[in-house]
């Protein structure tokens, strides 16, 4: 501030004689430029010159006339380099607007006095360069532009003088700026030095003339100092002494003090608000940082901070500014110079205040506590635990008394904690056996320092329960035992869920008897028995018949309480046996050891048999299930356990082969009879696979028109070794192994590709014919697929006709009037097939919607002989008619069957008396002969 202060006082002094100048040289030059044509515009130059140069020197006045505090404002200084700009605009208009264009000598002079009032007041404002600037710029920069773009080449040699000039006079002043800078601080400094002599000798003189006073009451105390010369001499020395010793304790004090800093990471900072300066040490023990990389609070340690923790570091700092907290303290996480962060606690206080209580400079200490934090963290987890523990936990001191104890310990024992606290464990009620066996604990803890076992102990309602309990003993650093603690569980629930694994081990949760394990371990028990004493083994294997029927259509608990119920009925049906297991879902076993003989087993097989056809209620719905056994016996059958399984299970599959509902004995024959079966399984597969069958098809025929307008579309095998294999043996086991899908789909887009095809031909459209499986039903995509297989083959949906069985219909009556519905939507024709063998076509034909119902050909074979046939045949089409559908006839093989047909309104006939299944060419020959 003084510094500003002395430059502006050395700016006023200097700036009389540079404007003298200015104005003299102003004179001469309007002298020069004088002329009748340009008077006007020196005249108004003039007048401004010496307004300007009379502002300049009132302005001097007045500030020279200031006292010291008003000359320090800085208005001083502003008006100042105000009027130094406008100094310079004016000798800039000079050499503009006055300066003659085509009088060389009048330009030399004129330029030459401006260029000296230049110099002169450049020099003078070079004390400071905002005032040099503010003057030669405003003062040559236009001259020197206008001269550059707005003149010939003799004013552009001008313009290049005058930057000449602008260039020197700025190197000039820079360098007597620094000099005056120099001066000033030399100047200071001396003055500083002077003041400090003054005062120095002042206080010289001060102390001169105390030291006559003193020496004036020496000399009337000389006497006195002689006597006590000798006296005071000893104290001196003996005081000397004392400060020797208090000096070195206090280095000593302040040695222990720098290395108890340095021992315990403390690191003291000093922090000036007002510059944001920090002063502190320990910086790189705390953060990881070179102390010359953090000179400021704000701006370097500032970003380090966790942004978490600024808002609680920003509130404690405020509130000790503002007075409302004797001490700051805040405990905040910093980013440590290896990247991690680093729990610090920061303690300080305010020590130095302004006028307005503003604090200026704050000192404090701060300490790295991250370990602590986490030892804090750990001691908040480990009491977490201790309580949310599922286990009993116990603390005790050396003598067995209870110091602590978590919520479990009341959850097990009953017992309320403060009622335990502070008493022997001994002598607690809920350590009954844990009293009893004191002795071996106590022993046991000394020895090992551990101990853990069951106990049987009673809880707080007098109930007994098994409880493990572990001690382990907390040694000091001294190895003496400061605490014991202890954990114990309730095992109440792990044995009975021990008792329930053994349970479940070994017998089916559901129905309670033997599981597939005990009956395997029962078997091998029975086998061995029987290898030792000759005696006879037989195997039963049951399977309930048409169950997954029953479970998919009345849902999984009626069909579990139905296998607890034939679960019961087989325990009250065989009283003999050994063992009865249920080895899967329907499947049950009959382990008979040391049978009598076979016709003894055909007895119990068929009274068993009769037993489980009776009928069963089951939540309101009356069942009837029978069941397909098969009975394999050891030795007879069988040597060994597992051929004894797998004949029992072949002899099963038989018996739910001929259609359930009856047992079989196992055989060889059997044997080979499945062995052929399985290979018909991997053959189908294969010809799957490799597309062995064929699409035939059978017309039928019109018989209003007496023309084909249909034809059935059938499967055949044609096998590379066996020849052609009949569907009846192949279609139902295609049904089991789930082969029936891409079968279905192979004949569904065969035929409509042939129908197609047979168009394209010329031939006349026919409908074909393409039988359903209820398993195509099951997977609900039938509708999908039809809708694609048309897309593809671009046939019509009225020529397709779907046909499915009515025994089927049993099956999800509701899905399939829902997915009837989508296909006549679609524009498919929907048909019954063997229409009149089934027991449901009455009661749901009027809610199925189909377009045809197919005569069963058992019905068309007794047309011949009249009877019955012939009357339900005659009310089946009559019905059919009076619910406005078609009905057709399969089967025909006789004029006379047809004969009656035609008779009685048949609308369609198939069978062999119309053509045999022919392949698609056979039957496009005989379309061709119709239209000849």
């Amino acid at each position: 501030m003084e510094m500003a202060v002395e430059r502006t006082r050395l700016l006023y002094q200097g700036s009389l004689l540079p404007t003298l100048f200015m104005l003299l040289n102003g004179l001469v030059c309007a002298w020069l430029l004088w002329s009748p044509e340009r008077y006007w515009l020196v005249s108004v130059w003039m007048v401004w010159l010496l307004a300007l140069v009379a502002l300049r020197v009132i302005q001097v006045a007045a500030f020279d006339s200031a006292i010291p505090s008003r000359q320090a404002q800085p208005v001083w200084r502003r008006m100042f380099l105000l009027g130094s700009a406008v100094s310079g605009l004016t000798l800039a208009c000079a050499g503009i607007a006055l300066m003659p264009t085509d009088n060389f000598l009048q330009q030399a002079w004129v330029f030459g006095l401006i260029g000296a009032a230049i110099l002169s007041a450049s020099v003078a404002y070079a004390v400071s360069l905002p005032a040099f600037l503010s003057f030669t710029l405003p003062c040559l920069l236009p001259a020197i532009g206008y001269l550059f773009w707005g003149g010939d080449e003799q004013q552009r040699g001008w313009g290049w003088l005058g930057l000449i000039l602008l260039v020197s006079l700025s190197v000039v002043a820079w360098q007597v700026n620094r000099l005056i800078q120099m001066g000033l601080l030399r100047r200071f400094q001396n003055q500083a030095l002077i003041e400090h002599l003054q005062q120095a000798q002042s206080r010289s003189e001060q102390l001169n003339s105390e030291l006559l006073r003193e020496v004036e009451q020496r000399r009337r105390a000389e006497e006195e100092l002689r006597e006590a010369q000798v006296g005071l001499e000893s104290r001196v020395a003996q005081r000397s002494l004392e400060l020797d010793v208090a000096n070195q304790a206090l280095s000593k004090s302040e040695a222990r003090l720098a290395l108890a800093l340095k021992a315990s990471q403390l690191g003291l900072w000093d922090w000036n608000l007002q510059t944001d300066e920090v002063h502190h040490s320990h910086i790189k023990e705390l953060f990881g940082l070179e102390p010359e990389f953090v000179r400021a609070m704000l701006s370097h340690l500032k970003p380090l901070l966790h942004p978490e923790d600024l808002p609680l570091l920003k509130r404690a700092l405020v509130e000790h500014l503002k007075g409302r907290t004797e001490d700051y303290l805040v405990e905040y996480r910093v980013r440590h110079g290896d990247g991690h962060w680093v729990w610090i606690e920061d303690r300080g206080r305010a020590v130095e205040r302004g006028p307005g209580g503003r604090v200026l400079r704050m000192v404090g200490t701060r300490r790295d506590i991250s370990a602590s934090k986490q030892q804090e963290e750990q001691r908040r987890l480990a009491a977490m635990v201790f309580e949310a523990a599922s286990e009993g936990i116990v603390i005790l001191d050396p003598d067995y008394l209870l110091l602590a104890a978590n919520q479990a310990f009341s959850r097990v024992t009953g017992y309320q904690i403060e009622d335990m606290l502070g008493r022997n464990v001994v002598d607690l009620p809920c350590s009954r056996d844990a009293r009893r066996h004191y002795p071996v604990i106590h022993q046991a803890l000394e020895q090992h320092g551990s101990w853990q076992g069951e106990l049987v102990e009673a809880r707080k309602n007098g109930e007994l329960y098994p409880q493990w309990l572990q001690l382990n003993v907390v040694r000091n650093a001294r190895g003496n035992i400061s605490h014991i603690v202890g954990f114990f569980a309730d095992l109440s629930a792990r044995r009975e869920s021990e008792e329930r694994m053994r349970y479940l081990t070994h017998y089916d949760e559901l129905t309670g008897l033997a599981n597939r394990s005990l009956f395997r371990e029962r078997l091998r028990e029975a086998h061995q028995r029987m290898r030792q004493g000759g005696r006879s083994l037989a195997l039963v294997h049951i399977n309930l018949d048409r169950f997954k029927l029953l479970n998919d259509s009345l849902g999984h608990d009626v069909a579990d309480q139905l296998l607890q119920k034939m679960a019961r009925r087989l325990v009250n049906a065989l009283p003999e046996a050994d063992t009865i297991a249920r080895l899967s879902g329907d499947e049950f076993a009959v382990l008979f050891d040391a049978y009598g003989s076979l016709s003894s087993l055909t007895r119990v097989a068929t009274r068993l048999s009769a037993k489980l056809r009776l009928p069963i209620t089951v939540e309101g719905h009356e069942l009837v299930v029978s069941a397909s056994m098969g009975i394999s016996m050891l030795p007879d059958s069988a040597r060994e356990i597992p051929a004894l399984i797998s004949q029992a299970n072949i002899a099963m599959q038989h018996a739910k082969h001929l259609g359930g509902n009856n047992f079989q004995f196992y055989t060889a024959s059997l044997q080979a009879s499945t062995l052929e079966r399985l290979q018909l399984e991997n053959q189908l597969r294969k010809a799957v696979e490799e597309r062995q069958l064929k699409v035939f098809y059978q017309p039928k025929l019109c018989l209003a028109t007496g023309r084909l307008n249909a034809a059935e579309a059938l499967v055949r095998w044609d096998h590379p070794d066996l020849g052609r294999v009949p569907p009846g043996d192949f279609i139902g086991l295609a049904e089991e192994i789930g082969l029936i899908g891409p079968i279905g789909e192979f004949v569904l887009r065969q035929a409509c590709w042939q129908a197609c095809e047979w168009q394209r031909q010329g031939l006349p459209a026919i409908r074909v014919s393409v039988n359903l499986s209820v398993h195509q039903l099951r997977q609900g995509k039938l509708v999908s697929q039809v809708r694609s297989v048309l897309e593809e083959t671009g046939l019509a949906p009225h020529f397709l006709e779907l046909e499915l069985t009515e025994s089927h219909l049993l099956d999800s009556v509701e899905h399939i009037v829902s997915t009837f519905q989508q296909l006549r939507d679609l524009g498919v024709k929907l048909a019954i097939d063997d229409f009149g063998t089934g027991y449901s076509s009455l009661s749901y034909l009027k809610r199925i919607p189909v377009d045809y119902v197919k005569i069963d050909q058992a019905f068309i074979r007794g047309l011949s002989e009249g009877g019955a046939d012939a009357a339900i045949t005659r009310a089946i089409i009559a019905m059919a008619h009076g619910l406005s559908l078609k009905v057709v006839a399969e089967g025909v093989e006789h004029p006379g069957q047809l004969a009656f047909l035609k008779e009685q309104k048949c609308d369609e006939v198939q069978g062999y008396l119309i053509s045999r299944p022919v392949e698609a060419e056979g039957l496009a020959a005989l379309l061709r002969a119709e239209i000849l």
